[in-house]
C-alpha cells in the first residue's frame, strides 16, 4: 500500500508538521532590507552547505561552533519567522525555500541561489522526509512512494520545477548570484572566490586571503560537516541516515528504476531545457539517457 508523507497546509503549500503556523505566514509577507542576503534554494539543493559557507565568509573562516545552531544563525525565515529576523544584525544571512515573489525580491537585497539537478534532489529530499518523523512521519516510506508525491509537487514547498524557474526568472539582476550543487562539489575554492567577489564588504576580504579561504573550504568540507551534526538539525531516530548524508553527485542512480527515470527526464527537458543550469547538468543528463536506454 502506498505511503504518502504528512503536511499540514499553509498558505496553500504543503510544510512540514513541526514548522510553527504563526512563523510561516510571517514569511510569506516579510520584505528583505538593503543590507539582506538571502540564500534561496529549494529543499535539498545544498542549502544548508551553502548556509556554512555564508557564514564562514562573515566570520573570517571560522565554523559554527558545535554548541550553536545554523538555524539561528543563519535563519530559515518559514522555520523562525520574520519576527526573529528582524532582530538580527545586519548584515542578516537568510535562508529561504519559498519562490521567488515580489515582495521577497528586493533590488537592495543581495540573493544566492542555489540550483541541485532534480535527480539527486529527490534522493536526498526522500531520505530527509523519512529521517524527520516528527515533520513526516514517513519513516517506513519508499523511495517509489516519495517519488510519486514529488513528481506531482506535493511536498514542502511545492513543485521542484515551479520553484527553479521563478527563481531563474531573476538570475541575471545583478543583485543576484547563481551557483549549482554541482558547480561546488567540483571546485569548491572556486565558487567560493566567485561568490566573494559577489558579495564584497567582509565576506569579499575572507574569499580573497588565501589563508582564510583555506579555512572555509576545509570546514565546508564534507568530511568537516559530517561531525557534530547537531548544528544542522534536529536529532534523527536511531537508525536513520544522518541529515548530512553522502555529499556526492550521482547516487540518484542507486534509487531510480528505468520507468521513473524516463519520465523525470522528460519532465526536467520540457521544463528546463534551454536554461542557463541545464549546461551545468550536461553529464548528468547524459547518463540519466544511457540509463534510460539501457537494456
Amino acid at each position: 500500500m502506498a505511503r504518502r508523507p504528512k503536511y499540514q497546509s499553509v498558505c496553500g503549500l504543503p510544510m512540514p508538521l513541526g514548522f510553527p503556523v504563526d512563523a510561516l505566514r510571517t514569511a510569506f509577507d516579510f520584505v528583505p532590507r538593503s543590507g539582506d542576503v538571502v540564500l534561496a534554494t529549494y529543499p535539498k539543493c545544498g542549502t544548508t552547505w551553502m548556509q556554512h559557507i555564508l557564514y564562514l565568509m562573515h566570520n573570517d573562516g571560522s565554523a559554527i561552533p558545535v554548541d550553536a545552531s545554523v538555524r539561528e544563525l543563519v535563519p530559515h525565515l518559514e522555520e523562525m519567522g520574520a519576527s526573529f529576523v528582524r532582530d538580527l544584525p545586519t548584515p542578516r544571512l537568510i535562508k529561504t525555500h519559498l519562490a521567488v515573489s515580489p515582495k521577497l525580491f528586493n533590488s537592495d537585497a543581495r540573493y544566492v541561489l542555489v540550483f541541485r539537478n532534480p535527480f539527486d534532489c529527490a534522493v536526498s529530499f526522500y531520505h530527509h522526509t523519512r529521517g524527520f518523523t516528527q515533520h513526516y512521519d514517513f519513516a517506513d516510506g519508499s523511495f517509489e512512494d516519495f517519488l510519486a508525491v514529488f513528481n506531482a509537487g506535493q511536498v514542502d514547498f511545492g513543485d521542484y520545477f515551479d520553484h527553479v524557474c521563478s527563481w531563474l526568472d531573476v538570475r541575471d539582476e545583478a543583485n543576484v548570484h547563481c551557483t549549482t550543487y554541482e558547480r561546488m562539489h567540483a571546485n569548491l575554492e572556486l565558487e567560493v572566490i566567485r561568490l566573494g567577489e559577489f558579495l564584497g564588504g567582509d565576506a569579499g576580504r575572507a574569499a580573497a586571503d588565501a589563508a582564510v579561504r583555506e579555512r572555509i573550504v576545509s570546514a565546508a568540507s564534507f568530511r568537516s560537516m559530517a561531525r557534530d551534526q547537531q548544528r544542522w538539525s534536529s536529532r534523527r531516530p536511531e537508525g536513520m541516515t544522518e541529515f548530512v548524508r553522502k555529499g556526492i553527485v550521482g547516487d540518484w542512480q542507486a534509487h531510480f528504476s528505468q520507468p521513473a527515470l524516463q519520465a523525470l527526464l522528460a519532465r526536467t527537458l520540457a521544463r528546463l531545457g534551454g536554461t542557463p543550469v541545464i549546461d551545468d547538468w550536461d553529464e548528468i543528463i547524459e547518463q540519466v539517457r544511457r540509463s534510460c536506454e539501457s537494456p
